[in-house]
Formats: structure tokens, C-alpha cells, sequence
């Protein structure tokens, strides 16, 4: 999910001889494609409730595993004291997306806040742990809630999302503890130059998807601001595996809605793609939203499978939208800046 790299140019931060460090991007990923019993295992704890209610009701399993996702990413702290914040991360997404739930009634006002706090979190990143997971989580989380028009939806959605984080802490408490890892540094910390095309890409995936009436507009907004990342060798690859991991999680959701399978099935399957999403979060390439986009088009298609080819086009259509913004705000004005700032060779 992240990839080594050295914050250069105008657009990205110099070195920094200590820099707070963001768990869902640190550096130093040893593998492209990385798999974690130990964290695989208890993402599938989390996901035996939702498998259990999915016999009953497989839109409630669905939602239920939807809840525990960010638990899932996290992985279990070495300790039982750091396990409490996964408490604090379901906070930082449920309320972000609920955010977004509600600013998504006023578009404009919707495409001024991802645009404005765009540079907000990137600013408080420099001098926050806390602020880096506001950046790369919580921001693309209100981007994300502009799919949510009603307020009801996007509150409960919220609420699951905080709820499944507590249980997923309760469960986190019968995994013996370990000895703590050495902490990796953030790889290049965000410059408020960077902040402001971090926003003016998510807000522009936000305008176009207000006029254009989509039907997610959250898509294409979440996909911008999830690929951006100061070192542009990261997005570069984030981009990339965004695009393939989009495709073949919604290749996989729609093939398996098609074989019409009992509830016991769909829970099967997000026992699988919990644990999925647990086992691989520490890998350099992007793998997360191939099992996120899975789970996503089981809850919309396991009741309409005749609308599959649609949501097929709009979620690969409005994530290709949004990486390509993050590629023209993140990596291509960024290099004509440099271009233009750098000075002439002496005649």
C-alpha cells in the first residue's frame, strides 16, 4: 500500500529528522504482495457475526462486515493498550463519512470543504500523527459520504463503522500481546502546496460529480484523494493498483451475485475478503480496494444483479476519474511547477 521513497521539489517536504508516521502508509515495505496470518486471522473473527446474520439476512451480514472494514485494515496493535485505538480509527471514518453524508445535500458547499481541507489536514499532518490519518483516511472518507444523500443512510453507516470498530477492539483482547516493532517513519511529509492539490483534485471529482448527477458521486472523490501521497513514486504505484484492484474485486462480486448463492455463501465470502483485507494490509502494492470493492458490489447486486454491467461501468469509469485528477493535480502540475521554478543553466 506504500512504497519507499523521498519527498522532492517544491511540491513534497524535505527531510525531517523526526516525522509522525501513518500506520495505512508507512515505508519500507519489504514485498510487493505481502500475506500476515497473524493478522488475517483475527479480520476473520471480526467477520463471523456478519457471516452468521447473513444466513438470515445477507443485506444486514453485508453491511455488518462493511462495519468492521477499518478494524480489519488496521490489523491488532502489538499491545493491549494501543489496541484501544481502533476505537479512535472507526471515529475517523464513520464521522468523516457522516460529514460528507450531510455536506452532500449542498454541492457547493460539499466541493469548498474537500477543497479547503485539503491543505487543512496536510498542514496539521507536519505536526501530528493524528493529522496524518486525517489526510489519508478521514479526508477521502468525506469525499467518499458524498454518495450518501440521505443523512439516515450515511448515519448509519457511520454508526456501523464505529460499532464494528468496538467489537473488533473487544475481540482484539484475546490475541496474546507482542513485542512492539520499531516504529517506521513516514516516508515524506506533505507541504501546503501539496495540501492545496490534494484538495483541488478531490474537489474538481467532486464538481464534475454534482453536474454530472452521478449516482456515487463519493467514487470518484475517494478514489482521487485515496491515491494522492506526497512521494510521487507512491501514488504512481497506489494509482495503478487502485485501477486493477477495482476491477477485479467487481469482476469478482458481480461472478459470484450471478451464481445466486444461498446467505451461508455471502457470509463465507466476507469471512474471505475480511480476512483478505487483514492478511495482505501490509503489502506495497495496493491491493485493499480489490477486496473492499468486492464486499461493496455484493451488498448493491445480491438483490439486483440485473443492474451489474451499470455499476460495473461507474465504478471503474469514476475511479479511472478520479486517479486521473490525482495524476493531473499530484504528479503533473507539480512537475511543470518544477520546471518553471527551477533556474536557468548559465550561457
Amino acid at each position: 500500500m506504500s512504497h519507499n521513497g523521498r519527498a522532492v521539489g517544491p511540491m513534497h517536504a524535505g527531510e525531517r529528522r523526526s516525522a509522525p508516521v501513518d500506520p495505512a502508509a508507512s515505508s519500507a515495505r519489504p514485498r510487493g504482495l505481502v500475506w500476515d496470518w497473524s493478522a488475517a486471522a483475527p479480520a476473520a473473527v471480526y467477520a463471523l457475526p456478519a457471516a452468521a446474520v447473513s444466513t438470515i439476512d445477507v443485506s444486514l451480514g453485508l453491511a455488518l462486515a462493511v462495519g468492521v472494514l477499518p478494524a480489519s485494515i488496521a490489523g491488532v496493535a502489538p499491545t493491549r493498550r494501543g489496541r484501544r485505538a481502533v476505537v479512535l480509527l472507526g471515529l475517523l471514518v464513520g464521522v468523516p463519512m457522516f460529514l460528507g453524508g450531510l455536506l452532500s445535500g449542498v454541492p457547493v458547499l460539499a466541493v469548498a470543504a474537500i477543497a479547503l481541507l485539503g491543505p487543512a489536514t496536510a498542514l496539521l499532518a507536519t505536526r501530528a500523527r493524528l493529522g496524518l490519518l486525517a489526510m489519508n483516511l478521514s479526508l477521502p472518507l468525506v469525499g467518499i459520504g458524498l454518495s450518501y444523500a440521505d443523512a439516515g443512510e450515511a448515519a448509519a453507516l457511520a454508526a456501523l463503522m464505529v460499532a464494528g470498530s468496538v467489537f473488533a477492539f473487544a475481540v482484539s483482547l484475546l490475541w496474546p500481546e507482542r513485542a512492539p516493532q520499531a516504529r517506521r517513519a513516514a516516508p515524506g511529509l506533505p507541504t501546503l502546496d501539496y495540501g492545496i492539490c490534494l484538495g483541488a483534485a478531490g474537489a474538481t471529482a467532486a464538481a464534475i460529480g454534482f453536474a454530472a448527477d452521478l449516482d456515487h458521486v463519493g467514487w470518484a472523490t475517494g478514489a482521487a484523494l485515496l491515491v494522492m501521497r506526497p512521494v510521487a513514486d507512491m501514488q504512481r504505484i497506489r494509482s495503478v493498483g487502485r485501477v486493477l484492484a477495482v476491477i477485479a474485486g467487481a469482476v469478482a462480486g458481480i461472478a459470484l451475485v450471478r451464481l445466486d448463492p444461498p446467505g451461508l455463501v455471502y457470509g463465507a465470502a466476507a469471512v474471505v475478503a475480511l480476512a483478505g483485507v487483514g492478511g495482505t494490509h501490509r503489502s506495497r502494492w495496493y491491493v485493499t480496494a480489490a477486496f473492499t470493492t468486492f464486499l461493496v458490489f455484493l451488498l448493491l447486486l445480491h438483490a439486483d444483479v440485473e443492474d451489474a454491467a451499470h455499476r460495473f461501468g461507474e465504478r471503474v469509469g469514476e475511479t479511472l476519474l478520479g486517479v486521473g485528477l490525482a495524476y493531473l493535480f499530484g504528479l503533473a502540475l507539480p512537475a511543470l511547477v518544477r520546471r518553471r521554478r527551477a533556474p536557468e543553466p548559465p550561457r
